[in-house]
């Protein structure tokens, strides 16, 4: 190995360390020796030194060395080295022993694995020499660096590709769309390895990229997204400038033509024919129309409006902003009768416009919608849809109060029939006419119990009675002056023995169920017969109350302890009613103050006593008489015994289920007739039929005793009637006779003449003689006769 390789390395700048005051010569570019002055003169310089210093080179090492020897990287050497062999090289720091390893005799420094820059561009190491005898440094360590130098290994990469992006339709060319960006690993200081260029392999004519900064613009005009939406564009990125022997990489780029409002809106039919029936509902759909527009999101939005027809005013059209149609909706109640059509006309327009784009408008488009008014058979109205009336509470019974009117909207105009709601007037206190509508009392009205009255009047047509209306009528009654005044309360007052007179001794005060308009004013005075009481007398207040106060003076409790003085009480009504109130008056004992201390009367013994005896025969006579009494109501009820009967003896109603036909005189045995013409001579025990039980209980129980007012079945029944009418919840007892003997599905087939011939020719009964004895006298009617010939 030459000189120059061992002082050089691989002809790298060679450093010299000497003392900290010797100054460092540099040497770069290519290897070369000494010349004969410099090693004088350097020779000179070291053996000047005390101590001397590390000499070796600052390394660079190829990357991605292939060979199979290890790669040489530089020689350490130390100017105390002598060459025979005493100094000992020892390395350490990144990699050492690993990656690079020494020649402790020598220095040489060698890599034994493969280097990339892109992991590892420089490794930091440290060197020391020993003596090899004794051990001990023979210099300071020091620190030096191998820097890995580049090669051209590595391509560009997209690192955030694939890329996505969008760009409006119609843009014009030159329109940026994305800027991609290609990274390089190897060293952008060292040649042109990472020097990146950019250029296009898929997606012209209609984007370009720039070569030098990777951003992609549009290259064709009028690009449409409803032709074409989505691109696929590949970009390639090559170091060394581009040039040949370079490496590349590629990316995608997804490019979506985003939507533009530059397409008007079309409707598809420039007619529509709906139908509508004329008893939809206010807001209800008719139906839809829909202009297509081949543009997306709001610049495909609609807005539909009517603009022009006959139905403006009846009918409304609403956009519906998920699927952009506009619905039709009823906005007024239809009437076939009135009108059997209507024309709309609908236009559908864009919100939303671009002024670079209304050359391509008008941005609207109309249509017409033909409605069709079905007609349906609709239940009575009534004209006016609600009633008010006003009647006084003292009207007649069968009064007309109001015509209830209803008519048949309908173009055949059946009749109608009137009848009231029952649970809008459970009191029954209304009547109204069947046919007329004439709405008429039915029982007396009382202002002062029920001052209101809602109730609903049905009307149905004849034909139809599916179909009802229905209006309501509100009748105020109105008050008359039909009740008369009366206290407020019970009045009780008292007077005191020490009373003077003119004093006052109690305060009344009246009420009237009444309530005339002008407000209430009573007027009180004595009764006629207390007109000139001597004891007492009344003051009118003028203010609905009065005063009583005392006459005179003097009063005794034993002469008189209780007075009762009538009051008579007017209202001012029209006419005038009064009553008379008493007002109960005690005389007490009271104190000098006026305090009553008793109201009771000093009792007075009785001049002659009764004795033992008189009160023995007096008790004895009492006893005597609730004997007797006793006796009398026993005697009665024995008497009143027979005619009672039991409510579970009670056979006037046996309701049973025949699953036969009847037999006639064979069918004896449901109930004995002769019971319902004599009820209370009836057996105690019933004889009840005993092929079947009865499926509904005997209804009598519910039917008052004291209602059979005779004894028989006609009576019975207007008992039933009358009790049906007093009761008004009382549900109907009906029963449902089945017979499942007659019919296709039974032996005799159907009894019917519907189907009979009908001919002059005689029909044959005999086949009723297979029918058995049941039927023998059926047999007997018609002229059957047995096989024999005789007849049956």
């Amino acid at each position: 190995m030459s000189n120059a390789k061992n002082l050089f390395g691989l002809g790298v700048s060679l450093y010299f360390w000497g003392l900290m005051d010797l100054t460092t010569t540099v040497l770069s570019g290519s290897a070369r020796p000494l010349t004969e002055g410099q090693e004088d003169n350097l020779s000179d310089k070291l053996h000047q030194r005390m101590k001397r210093s590390w000499v070796w080179n600052q390394f660079f090492v190829l990357e991605e060395y292939t060979g199979t020897d290890p790669l040489y990287v530089g020689k350490l050497h130390s100017d105390m080295d002598r060459g025979d062999g005493s100094i000992k090289y020892i390395l350490s720091g990144e990699g050492a022993g690993i990656v690079f390893t020494i020649d402790d005799t020598t220095g040489d420094i060698h890599a034994i694995q493969r280097l990339d820059r892109e992991e590892r561009s420089q490794y930091t190491l440290r060197a020391q020499a020993l003596d090899r005898r004794t051990g001990r440094p023979m210099e300071p360590e020091s620190e030096f660096i191998i820097k890995i130098q580049d090669i051209n290994d590595n391509e560009p990469k997209f690192l955030d590709g694939p890329y996505v992006a969008s760009v409006p339709e119609m843009s014009p060319v030159g329109t940026s769309v994305i800027q991609v960006t290609a990274t390089d690993a190897d060293d952008p200081t060292y040649g042109n390895s990472a020097r990146v260029v950019y250029s296009i392999l898929q997606g012209q004519p209609y984007f370009s990229v720039d070569s030098r900064t990777g951003l992609i613009r549009t290259a064709l005009m009028n690009m449409d997204r409803e032709a074409k939406e989505y691109y696929e564009v590949i970009i390639q990125a090559k170091d060394m400038g581009g040039q040949l022997g370079g490496l590349a990489g590629t990316t995608t780029v997804n490019i979506t033509l985003s939507d533009v409002n530059d397409n008007p809106p079309r409707f598809p039919q420039k007619h529509y024919q709906m139908s509508v029936l004329e008893s939809a509902p206010i807001s209800s759909t008719v139906g839809r129309v829909v202009a297509k527009d081949l543009d997306e999101g709001i610049n495909a939005a609609m807005k539909y409006s009517l603009v022009d027809g006959d139905g403006l005013d009846v009918f409304d059209i609403n956009t519906d902003p998920n699927y952009q149609v506009g619905i039709i909706t009823v906005r007024k109640p239809l009437s076939f009768e009135s009108k059997k059509s209507y024309t709309l006309k609908v236009e559908g327009a864009n919100p939303h416009l671009e002024m670079r784009f209304l050359n391509l408008g008008p941005f609207r488009d109309t249509t017409t919608v033909h409605i069709s008014v079905e007609d349906v058979d609709e239940p009575p109205v009534f004209e006016p849809s609600i009633y008010f009336v006003e009647v006084p509470e003292d009207v007649e019974i069968g009064t007309t109060i109001q015509i209830i009117s209803a008519k048949d909207p309908d173009v055949t105009n059946n009749s109608i029939r009137y009848s009231i709601d029952r649970s809008s007037d459970p009191g029954r206190f209304f009547y109204v006419d069947i046919t007329s509508g004439a709405l008429m009392t039915a029982r007396p009205l009382d202002r002062e119990d029920i001052s209101w009255h809602n109730i609903t009047v049905l009307a149905m047509e004849l034909n139809n009675p599916s179909q009802v209306g229905s209006v309501s009528v509100t009748v105020k009654v109105l008050d008359v002056n039909d009740n008369a005044p009366e206290f407020a309360r019970f009045y009780e007052a008292f007077v005191c023995e020490n009373a003077k007179a003119g004093q006052l001794i109690q305060t009344v005060s009246a009420i009237d169920r009444d309530d005339p308009q002008e407000g209430q004013h009573f007027y009180y005075s004595l009764a006629p017969e207390a007109a000139n009481n001597p004891n007492f007398t009344l003051r009118d207040n003028q203010d609905n109350t009065a005063w009583i106060l005392t006459r005179r003076s003097g009063f005794r409790q034993h002469e008189q302890s209780t007075f009762y003085l009538p009051i008579l009480i007017s209202d001012n009504g029209r006419p005038v009613l009064s009553s008379t109130g008493t007002l109960t008056v005690h005389v007490c004992s009271c104190n000098q103050e006026g305090m009553v201390m008793s109201c009771n009367a000093e009792a007075y013994v009785l001049p002659v006593s009764l004795s033992r005896g008189a009160l023995i025969a007096i008790l004895a006579c009492i006893f005597v008489l609730l004997v007797l009494v006793l006796l009398i109501l026993s005697m009665r009820r024995q008497r009143k015994q027979p005619y009672i009967i039991d409510e579970e003896e009670n056979i006037h109603e046996n309701i049973v289920r025949y699953d036969d036909e009847g037999g006639g005189e064979e069918d004896t045995e449901a109930f004995d007739i002769a019971a319902m013409w004599n009820p209370r001579e009836a057996q105690l025990v019933v004889k009840n039929r005993q092929d079947m039980l009865p499926e509904i209980e005997s209804l009598s129980r519910y039917v008052p005793q004291a209602c059979v007012m005779d004894n028989n079945v006609h009576n019975y029944v207007l008992a039933k009637l009358y009790e049906a009418d007093m009761d008004l919840w009382a549900p109907p007892f009906d029963s449902l006779q089945t017979y499942m003997f007659e019919g296709n599905g039974s032996v005799a087939e159907s009894l019917s003449s519907l189907q009979s011939v009908t001919t002059d020719s005689d029909q044959s009964y005999d086949y009723l003689t297979d029918w058995g004895p049941r039927f023998k006298k059926l047999a007997e009617m018609y002229g059957a006769t047995d096989s024999s010939g005789a007849l049956w």
